[in-house]
């Protein structure tokens, strides 16, 4: 099998001459053509950088050493103007964060129209029919709709699918993934794989695919690398890397997977396998069965009750006014110390009914009591203090962070607010305690969003909420 992209000893250096700091490794790997390469890792361990490293996107304050050949061509080498040629039409990229890469001021279909008319040459009717077919191709409803409609106005698994027919709308010779089916529900999810396994079968187009859902990558990838900290530590078949991995990292990371059988009192994490310190407590049917009874013998701490949510939709001048129902008459309990599971397939109101219970975007009819207080008809004053009380972590996490203050001050600035701590040495210090509790560096405080991954992002909004 031919090799297509080759990438020999990448590795890329933040900081400048002063305060280097090696992000990625030598890195070295290839793809091959008509393959799809599954890569996988923890966040920050490199993955997303790679990617962007091939796509010519990273910051012009990196250092980068070793090569990337594409086409008898070093990536690196080659000057901006011709790399515009290749990107988007020989190799494509579908990012991890659709609000992001989307652009807000746009329509959804003109952003795609956009890439065909770049780099072919059609009408902009030919075009226009093309993108109705990649939105029918990515299972998009209502094509037409959705063609006219603005990123805002669409369902975060919507948005990654736009993203998705943009980037095969040339047909490229190579696709990179990134977490592409992260913001979508299961059903849609495996319909996404498939058709992206579909169309590398019927074009021979190779793909690396970038996933932290090892189930995933198994169905889709015929070899596996594995990152871990900057470094590629284990590369090969997928068979052989999930049967018989030989690196400890590998080892920790397929272990660490939840088992669906068993319910442990704590789920063990990477570091947790390696260091050797896992907790095999199991929760039996009696302990929670005892738990959920002292749990439903409480007061309910928020009710919903008939909530509906409606949204004007725009017609002519002279026709009358019709609305489109988002959420419809939707009631459920919850109790203090459960946690309740919502489901349902991209668009289905989800996020809308979540941004209606926290009176962001209010509901057109029915009540929500929190604490036995119906807080739809709470003024200013209230509705401030009732944000302590009830948060919210968003689905895209670039989108809920400023860009321009240190994700340290974004954490900050709630506990700022709502007087949490008793000065602001008191409180940096707490905000350095929460970064540490999920995962992240006390220096990290200083740290601006786009210095983090999608996944280290994610965990910085778990952080403020």
């Amino acid at each position: 099998m031919s090799v297509l992209l080759e990438i020999n000893n990448l590795s890329i250096s933040f900081g400048g001459s002063n305060k280097q700091k090696k992000v990625l490794n030598k890195v070295s790997f290839h793809l091959s053509k008509n393959e799809i390469l599954g890569v996988v890792g923890e966040s920050g361990s490199g993955k997303s950088l790679t990617s962007l490293a091939i796509m010519g996107l990273l910051p012009e304050n990196c250092d980068i050493d070793g090569e990337i050949i594409y086409n008898s061509n070093n990536l690196l080498e080659i000057k901006e103007s011709v790399f515009q040629k290749i990107r988007g039409a020989s190799i494509a990229m579908v990012f991890q964060e659709p609000m992001s890469a989307l652009n807000p001021s746009m329509r959804c279909g003109k952003q795609v129209t956009e890439v065909l008319l770049t780099h072919n040459k059609l009408k902009t009717t030919e075009a226009r029919s093309q993108v109705l077919e990649l939105f029918e191709k990515v299972k998009l409803p209502n094509p037409k709709r959705i063609y006219k409609a603005y990123p805002h106005e669409l369902s975060g698994g919507q948005k990654q699918r736009v993203v998705i027919a943009m980037a095969i709308a040339c047909k490229p010779k190579i696709l990179i993934a990134d977490e592409p089916t992260t913001a979508l529900d299961v059903t849609v999810q495996k319909e996404i794989i498939e058709l992206l396994a579909e169309i590398q079968s019927n074009s021979g187009m190779s793909v690396i695919f970038i996933s932290h859902d090892l189930s995933l990558v198994a169905s889709i990838a015929s070899r596996v690398a594995v990152m871990y900290r900057g470094e590629m530590v284990e590369i090969g078949s997928t068979k052989t890397i999930f049967n018989s991995p030989e690196h400890l990292y590998t080892k920790a990371l397929i272990a660490s997977k939840p088992d669906l059988n068993i319910r442990l009192k704590k789920l063990p994490t990477v570091e947790d396998v390696l260091s050797k310190n896992i907790e095999n407590k199991i929760i039996s049917k009696e302990e929670r069965d005892a738990a959920q009874q002292e749990i439903y013998n409480q007061k309910p701490l928020l009710e919903v009750n008939s909530l509906s949510k409606y949204y004007p939709i725009q017609k002519g001048v002279f026709s009358s006014r019709q609305l489109y129902t988002a959420v419809n008459q939707v009631s459920f309990k919850l109790y203090p110390g459960e946690t309740l599971g919502l489901v349902g397939e991209s668009g289905c109101g989800k996020s809308t009914l979540s941004n209606a219970i926290l009176m962001l975007d209010p509901p057109s009819k029915g009540e929500i009591l929190f604490e036995q207080k119906c807080i739809t008809s709470f003024d200013k004053k209230a509705l401030k203090k009732l944000r302590k009380d009830i948060q919210i972590i968003f689905q895209d996490p670039f989108a809920s962070l400023n860009p321009r203050i240190s994700v340290g001050k974004a954490i900050l600035e709630p506990m700022t607010v709502h007087n949490i701590g008793n000065d602001i040495k008191d409180r940096t210090a707490k905000v350095k305690a929460l970064l540490l509790q999920v995962g992240l560096k006390q220096e990290d405080f200083y740290k601006y969003p786009h210095e983090f991954s999608g996944g280290q992002r994610q965990r910085v909004g778990i952080a403020r909420a």
